[in-house]
């Protein structure tokens, strides 16, 4: 699978810009009508749930770029499993500020956490086996940098990124070129004359011959989509040499196993990105801290 580890503070600062102005573009009347401009104070983010930690440094750009003057320490790094109470950061300097940023900060920490959680769950369910765990592509728009991210802190790797990133040929393709009178050779043939040099080839498909036909005609990847296991394995048996197995459609916590178990080397589950459950993380002002500047 790709490494996609490489995110720019600017393609960050891009998304955070998007989310701050979502939220206080129109300013934060309440924060400006009850809190002294010169009050300052700290606070603390605690977990409230036990789980994986995922954008505690995106949660710090939020705070600076609403206040640079703002002053963020990280007391638990990205990755690491954290419980109700843990203190995983504080922020100093006017309250305001801190009270400006919450919702956005929290909003990014509490979502990465939640997917980098749920990963966390499926790397686990499918320790010992040789399946590794990988997202989709089915991300919430102009989050995915991020997700893929918070993925990757949770255990799991990345598929592709992006439709340039690689070769998926799925059924709605084969649906359109067999109108053409073209078959699976036909397809892998096509594709590799077109494709850029040395990118790898993966073929969707739903049952035992059709994998088999597809390994035949040269694909490089046959993913196995909606298969049950028992299903899977017979597929698997028959790969030759060299060619990787993933299994796709229908994965959950409760049949992952048996899936890592059929002998796939790739499982892909849409639901780390689109269906994982924000982690509970609070922000909680001290105020013994506070005082008037």
């Amino acid at each position: 699978m790709k490494d996609n580890s490489q995110i720019t503070g600017e393609q960050i600062d891009r998304i955070i810009n998007l989310a701050l102005v979502e939220d206080t573009g129109q300013g934060d009347v309440t924060s400006e009508a009850l809190i002294p401009a010169k009050l300052l104070g700290k606070a603390t983010i605690e977990a409230k749930a036990e789980g994986v930690l995922a954008g505690i440094d995106v949660a710090g750009r939020v705070l600076l770029r609403v206040d640079p003057s703002l002053e963020f320490t990280v007391l638990i790094p990205d990755g690491t499993r954290i419980r109700p109470g843990d203190k995983i950061a504080t922020v100093s300097g006017r309250v305001i500020s801190i009270l400006k940023a919450e919702r956005v900060m929290l909003n990014f920490l509490q979502h990465l956490s939640g997917i980098a959680t749920l990963t966390a769950r499926y790397v686990s369910e499918t320790e010992g086996t040789a399946a590794t765990i990988v997202d989709t592509r089915k991300t919430t728009p102009g989050l995915r940098l991020l997700e893929k991210y918070a993925v990757r802190m949770g255990g799991g790797k990345n598929h592709r990124l992006h439709l340039g990133d690689g070769i998926l040929i799925k059924d709605n393709h084969v649906a359109a070129l067999r109108a053409l009178c073209m078959n699976m050779k036909d397809i892998i043939a096509r594709t590799r004359k077109n494709a850029p040099e040395g990118m790898a080839i993966e073929v969707e498909v739903t049952s035992v011959e059709e994998a088999r036909e597809a390994a035949e005609a040269g694909a490089d990847i046959v993913m196995l989509d909606n298969m049950s296991p028992e299903e899977m394995r017979r597929a698997v048996d028959q790969m030759p040499d060299g060619v990787r197995t993933e299994a796709s459609g229908g994965i959950n916590l409760e049949n992952v196993r048996a899936a890592a178990e059929s002998g796939v080397d790739i499982i892909s589950i849409g639901a780390l990105t689109h269906s994982a459950e924000a982690l509970d993380i609070s922000l909680e002002i001290e105020p013994q801290t506070l005082k008037l500047s």
